[in-house]
Parts: structure tokens; C-alpha cells; sequence
């Protein structure tokens, strides 16, 4: 069952721990949790979901605040890796479409790592390799996680989207454990947790309010 608004939230699967102390939602009680899912490979990740990660972290770590970061691959296996997270946490540097964004603004030194680092643990989610068989049911639990109302569209929709899905989901070369569970559409997507270990809030790129979010459940 994927996680659900005002559940209690499931572990990250956490393949290896690159930075920081390891820990996981269930040894963070006590502690609002923000959880900052980012692809090393995603330039928006890096201008707007871990700058926005950071600047929590650094107004609220004293007040009761965990901020984590989870590198994903849902897309781009060779470059979104453990390898180039360990690489980003160690050096600060960036690769791919990320690397040339950031230069193309300004936004890297001049040997092309990250003027400021990561300052909150760093962990890679657990990719297990796709074999391939995708059943009709994968499919549907697929679509109703981020289509509650699928089945109040027309049959030609329906049949559409199942066709879509099923292909996207045959195409994928490993599914990412974390991703899936809590049915994020997309990089940057911000998960926060209360004290209590329930989910309180989840949104896919820029999020405005996610400051106030986690202001209001100190």
C-alpha cells in the first residue's frame, strides 16, 4: 500500500547512507522530518528543491527540525547513481543536465563543484532492477495512487492511460523503492512528517509553502 496523508509514514528504503549519521523515519520521533527527494541529475533539484531543503534546515534544525536528502532514479540510470551522489556529497560536484545548467547561471565555482555544501544527511534510495513483468494490477495500483478519480473517465481515456503507464512502467530499467511507495510524480518532491511519525504533507517541485508547512507542526 502506498503512503497515505495522515498515516502513519513508511521507512525510506535507503540503500546506503553517503553522508551523515544513518537514521530513518521510525528513530526520528520526536522531530518534525522534511524528506528532500532530489536526482543528482536534475537541475531544477538544485535550483529550487535542495536551496529551499537547505534554508530549513538552517532556519529550524535548533527548534526540533530533521531535514534528509534521498537521491532517486526514476529516469537517466547512468548518471542518476550512488557513484555520483557520493560524489556530490565528497566534492560538491554536479554532473549532466545539472552541471550545465548551474554553470550556464553562474551558479558553480570555477572548477564546476557547488560554492556551499549539503549540510543535512545524504542517502541513495533502494533501486531494484525491473524483470519486465508488469501485470494488469501493477498497472491499476499505478494510476489510482495519483488518480484517485480514474475511473470516472470515459472508457477511451481509460484505456489510454493504462496503455501509457503500462509502457512507461515496462520501460523503466530499476524501480526506485521510495519513489514508488510514496507515489511521487517527479523530482523535486518534499515529504514532511511530524512528531509523531505521520505524513502530513507531500508535493512535487517548487513548494512555497513548505516553510509554513513545517513552521506549523513545530
Amino acid at each position: 500500500m502506498p503512503a497515505r496523508i495522515g498515516e502513519k509514514a513508511p521507512n525510506l528504503k535507503v540503500s546506503k547512507w553517503v553522508q551523515g549519521i544513518p537514521t530513518n523515519i521510525d528513530k526520528e520521533r520526536d522531530h518534525v522530518v522534511l524528506v528532500e527527494v532530489f536526482q543528482v541529475n536534475c537541475p531544477g533539484c538544485f535550483l529550487y528543491g535542495l536551496p529551499t531543503a537547505i534554508e530549513i534546515y538552517s532556519k529550524y534544525r535548533n527548534d526540533g527540525v530533521r531535514v534528509l536528502g534521498l537521491a532517486t532514479a526514476f529516469e537517466d540510470f547512468d548518471k542518476n547513481t550512488l557513484e555520483n551522489l557520493e560524489l556530490l556529497a565528497s566534492t560538491g560536484k554536479v554532473i549532466g543536465e545539472t552541471y550545465r545548467t548551474l554553470m550556464q547561471y553562474g551558479m558553480l565555482k570555477s572548477d564546476g563543484t557547488l560554492p556551499y555544501k549539503i549540510p543535512f544527511p545524504l542517502a541513495m534510495d533502494m533501486l531494484v532492477k525491473n524483470d519486465g513483468r508488469i501485470t494488469d494490477e501493477m498497472v491499476i495500483n499505478y494510476i489510482e495512487e495519483r488518480i484517485p478519480d480514474f475511473h470516472m473517465y470515459g472508457e477511451a481515456k481509460r484505456l489510454l492511460l493504462i496503455q501509457r503507464v503500462r509502457d512507461y512502467l515496462s520501460s523503466k530499467e530499476y524501480i526506485p523503492l521510495t519513489f514508488e511507495e510514496y507515489a511521487l510524480q517527479g523530482t523535486p518532491s518534499s515529504i514532511v512528517i511530524d512528531r509523531d511519525g505521520i505524513l502530513r504533507h507531500v508535493s512535487f517541485g517548487y513548494d512555497e509553502s513548505l516553510e509554513s508547512i513545517v513552521n506549523s507542526l513545530l
